[in-house]
């Protein structure tokens, strides 16, 4: 099979956001991460999982180049030291685990070392996974043809407003059905865009840095939930409870006012908005919903805001979870006249055919030799592989929201 992964560029956005961070603030941190797959009909054979062992080896082979390294300079918030750092980086593949098994999907993946390392592999290996078990499982050809014929159809009723969702950036890369399919889907949008535009939707950007690059639109993204369970878990001296609060100090002491949208749901939005005060609330130009009812959500954190003096309609809004046109257009109806609406749409943009798409995630489960925790809004979305860690972390979530009185 073709190399599937050509440029360190390729992955996620809030990679090199949350990157930079690390770099400066938590360089010694060491974290294992454990890849799951949540269909519970598929099943990676053995060829498969050679064909990702490869992949994942050619992967491991890359370096950035000048001109990457120049393209990160440009973006306002990379600092020199930490391009410097990425000249000299690369992937090892002796930090990954990778094997059949005949239990499960039958794949078992591990990655284990410094955070600064680790964090990068998350999406690369994600979108070798998906577009290896798609090529190597289905007719591909027959796929691609009916993901260009869903896509078409997508973009034109964005044209034709049978959907509107304001502005909305592609999010697709760890779920993609292949690098094509993204960049065809992307490619599709900005035709439409330029050539006569969509009657009340606009398209941001993509989260994948290098299409952003080669396509020529912004690269999107902020932070994902590993920031919090790192920063608030890692160090065992930090009330986990917190885990919010010590995300938003480091978050701000690297970047000020810039590349600010924070997710709420890592540890339960409860506890979330309790760390959420005027000041984090004054400094980040929004939050973003990743599980749980969006309207709920979205009118909690309206009246948040409310109450803190800050007037809504000058913080964005951003929705990623389990998107579609459909749902995000009525989700743009109800908020866009009460804040500024975004969304994030990953795998109904870029993997959507005949056959359905992979769930599979790569979560990181331990931080300095001791467990981590994601808690989301929704029990589905949890993950941690210490049942004692999840009765603790929750406790301790507990104890703080009913003795709110003791918060300073």
């Amino acid at each position: 099979m073709h190399q599937i992964i050509t440029s360190l560029l390729e992955t996620d956005m809030y990679k090199f956001s949350m990157g930079q961070a690390i770099f400066h603030q938590f360089p010694s941190y060491m974290t294992m991460w454990d890849f799951k797959c949540r269909n519970k009909d598929v099943k990676f054979t053995p060829e498969m999982v050679e064909e990702i062992r490869s992949q994942i080896k050619s992967y491991c082979e890359l370096s950035f180049n000048e001109d990457e390294l120049s393209y990160l300079k440009k973006i306002e918030w990379i600092k020199r030291d930490y391009v410097d750092y990425l000249r000299l980086w690369h992937p090892r593949f002796e930090e990954f685990k990778i094997r059949a098994t005949d239990s499960g999907c039958g794949l078992e993946i591990e990655t284990f070392g410094t955070w600064a390392n680790t964090s990068f592999y998350e999406i690369p290996t994600l979108a070798i996974v998906n577009e290896v078990y798609f090529r190597m499982a289905n007719d591909y050809g027959e796929l691609y043809k009916s993901f260009k014929e869903r896509a078409d159809k997508k973009v034109a009723a964005l044209v034709d407003g049978t959907w509107n969702i304001g502005g909305f950036s592609e999010f697709g890369m760890r779920r993609r059905l292949s690098s094509e399919a993204q960049e065809y889907v992307i490619q599709k949008i900005l035709d439409a865009q330029k050539s006569g535009g969509f009657k009340d939707s606009y398209f941001v950007g993509t989260s994948n840095v290098f299409l952003a690059k080669k396509m020529g639109v912004k690269p999107i993204g902020t932070m994902a939930h590993e920031f919090v369970q790192c920063v608030g878990q890692g160090d065992r001296k930090h009330n986990p409870a917190y885990s919010n609060w010590f995300m938003l100090e480091a978050w701000v002491k690297e970047y000020g006012v810039l590349n600010g949208i924070a997710l709420t749901d890592t540890v339960g939005t409860d506890v979330f908005l309790r760390d959420f005060r005027k000041t984090y609330a004054t400094l980040f130009s929004g939050v973003r919903h990743d599980s749980g009812d969006p309207y709920a959500w979205g009118e909690r954190l309206i009246e948040h805001y409310k109450s803190l003096g800050i007037d809504p309609k000058t913080k964005s809004l951003m929705f990623s979870d389990s998107l579609d046109f459909e749902r995000a257009s009525a989700i743009y109806a109800h908020f866009k006249d009460k804040a500024r609406v975004a969304f994030g749409i990953g795998t109904y943009l870029a993997n959507d055919t005949d056959v359905e798409p992979l769930n599979i995630v790569m979560k990181v489960t331990e931080c300095n030799d001791g467990p981590v925790a994601k808690l989301s809004d929704v029990e589905g979305k949890n993950m941690c592989k210490d049942p004692a860690y999840i009765d603790y972390l929750t406790r301790a979530i507990n104890w703080r929201l009913e003795h709110k009185e003791l918060d300073f």
